[in-house]
């Protein structure tokens, strides 16, 4: 079956934030007493959520300790979203294709939901999005699938006409849950190892490539 919609990550996926990521959550440790971390560190801390990056950046601090860097990091990420996160070249371009073709697209992050949706809006300006979803109260995170199959009813797209795009074991892990057609991209913050190993149906390792194999999917 051919794709008629496809949901996409956000970090790693369709947006570069780490450097930002990084800073905020470098900036929270270091304000309650706590060492910061190299940048390349925060590849492995991303990606379940924020209580999960907080959890690893302050070592499995206590909860209460935990719970204060994490007011502390999300007020100054808040106030830095854009300083060093952009869009991963062509990717805008190939999404407009896409929804050019008649594909519906949709995001599906971990992040929290005011961020993800601000950060689509502005960085990906180009793209018809049809729903926006970050972590929300009472929705399990990825990889959980009950998200990504609420988000693919809204679109009015059965799971296995649906892709699913993302950078992270936990994005393939989420394509199996929902029964849809997972594609692992190498631009972000994993290797293609680690995409094969949970189960990508296909790995990529450029827009063009993305569009590729989303365009052929099930042919």
């Amino acid at each position: 079956m051919l794709l008629r919609a496809v949901l996409f990550d956000l970090d790693g996926t369709l947006v570069d934030s780490l450097g930002d990521i990084a800073t905020a959550m470098n900036h929270a440790l270091q304000q309650h007493g706590l060492p910061p971390h190299p940048e390349a560190a925060y590849l492995r801390f991303v990606g379940e959520g924020v209580a999960k990056l907080a959890e690893r950046a302050t070592g499995g601090a206590a909860p209460a300790l935990q719970g204060q860097v994490l007011a502390t990091y999300h007020a100054y990420y808040d106030a830095h979203l854009f300083d060093r996160t952009y869009a991963y070249p062509g990717v805008e371009a190939a999404l407009a294709e896409l929804a050019a073709d008649g594909v519906r697209l949709g995001v599906l992050s971990n992040k929290s939901d005011d961020f993800v949706k601000r950060l689509a809006a502005r960085l990906l300006p180009g793209v018809t999005f049809t729903a926006v979803y970050g972590e929300r109260p009472g929705i399990p995170r990825k990889p959980d699938p009950t998200a990504a199959l609420a988000l693919a009813a809204e679109l009015g797209v059965a799971p296995d006409a649906c892709g699913f795009v993302g950078d992270t074991s936990v994005d393939m892990d989420t394509a199996k849950a929902a029964g849809m057609y997972g594609v692992g991209v190498t631009w972000g913050f994993r290797t293609a190892e680690e995409l094969h190993a949970h189960g990508a149906r296909a790995v990529v390792s450029s827009a063009g490539e993305l569009l590729a194999a989303l365009r052929t999917a099930g042919a």
